[in-house]
């Protein structure tokens, strides 16, 4: 096939050769490693029929060549075309020989959900929406003044020691809890304010059932003229009996340096109904926050005037009222990203 004075007939025959060879030998591969071996042979770029044929259209008198080429080229694509209804047809006998048991059902295919502490936030965005709060965000990098100084913390408080917080410098610290947007938001906007402040949080914290070094925590806060702790009470029993329906509450003297009065705030245990269980510690009360009326040293710290606005503000965390919605008894099954456990709240 090297004649230097090729006539179109004899390339018009070699062509049909190449096809006629090429076909049968396509059909007869069995498996992938044939079929390679078939395109090397008759398709392969370094060598083979079909490069053997293209060289030959350069010995074809000009007149010759363009019929020869689009011959060629028909030729060509019916062999690929060819080559590649085989490859398809053999692929399913490839993957079903890497089965050990081709029987065996598919794997299934895990749907994506909302994760349920992500739908505890948003709908407490949405109740608390429609008594008149806005979002309000902040940085999860603050300076100490921020997280600490400005929120009344004494000054040798122990949450500014190593063994609760967590220092990126000597000025810089990853906050403790979203309270220092509440001295954000009292700095850039003047009172009345009605917010909702969701973010994350980081202590150094153990990993354990009830525990978590860094965690979702939602606050809000409320400043104006005359506001009270009926207020307070009286908005987040509302909270409570739409979030978790009609329920019991109970509000216990506690102590925040940056509230005063403070409470906590508990909801009847929603798996025993107050009789007590391991979620509720057998107590068959669940703290779902805590609160109080901000302290005037705060809302001085944001350069608002303590004798004209009053105000609260509580704080509290959607994992455990996660766990509390639904039962659960381990905050760390939040953490895992076990589909086959989340996905039993995927919406």
């Amino acid at each position: 096939m090297t004649d230097p004075a090729l006539t179109l007939n004899e390339f018009t025959a070699a062509l049909g050769s190449f096809e006629a060879e090429a076909g049968p030998a396509v059909a007869a591969a069995t498996e992938a490693d044939a079929l390679e071996a078939v395109r090397a042979k008759y398709l392969g770029r370094a060598h083979g029929w079909l490069k053997d044929l293209s060289a030959k259209l350069g010995q074809l008198p000009k007149a010759d060549r363009a019929a020869a080429g689009a011959a060629f080229n028909e030729v060509r694509l019916r062999v690929e075309a060819t080559l590649d209804a085989r490859r398809v047809a053999l692929a399913p006998v490839r993957d079903a020989g890497a089965l050990a048991d081709p029987t065996m059902p598919a794997r299934e295919t895990w749907p994506g959900g909302v994760h349920p502490v992500t739908q505890v936030i948003d709908e407490m965005i949405e109740i608390f929406r429609e008594l008149g709060f806005t979002v309000a965000l902040g940085p999860e990098a603050e300076s100490p003044w921020y997280n600490f100084g400005s929120l009344n913390f004494p000054a040798d408080h122990p949450a500014m020691d190593l063994h609760d917080t967590l220092y990126l410098s000597d000025d810089l610290v990853l906050r403790t809890h979203t309270s220092p947007v509440q001295v954000r938001t009292l700095q850039a906007y003047p009172p009345p304010i009605r917010v909702l402040i969701p973010g994350n949080v980081h202590r150094r914290d153990p990993f354990d059932a009830s525990h978590a070094p860094t965690f979702a925590q939602v606050e809000g806060l409320v400043v104006d003229e005359g506001i009270s702790f009926a207020d307070l009470k009286a908005t987040l029993t509302h909270f409570a009996n739409r979030f978790f329906g009609a329920t019991k509450t109970r509000f216990r003297p506690s102590y925040f340096p940056f509230t005063e009065p403070s409470a906590e705030m508990d909801v009847l245990c929603g798996v025993c109904r107050g009789s007590g269980c391991g979620v509720c510690k057998q107590s068959g009360w669940i703290e779902i926050l805590g609160s109080g009326l901000v302290h005037p040293a705060v809302l001085e710290s944001a350069g608002v005037d303590s004798e004209k606005y009053t105000g609260w503000a509580f704080g509290m965390g959607p994992a455990r009222t996660a766990l509390a919605r639904h039962g659960i008894p381990d905050i760390r099954l939040l953490y895992d990203s076990d589909v086959r456990f989340l996905g039993q709240f995927a919406k």
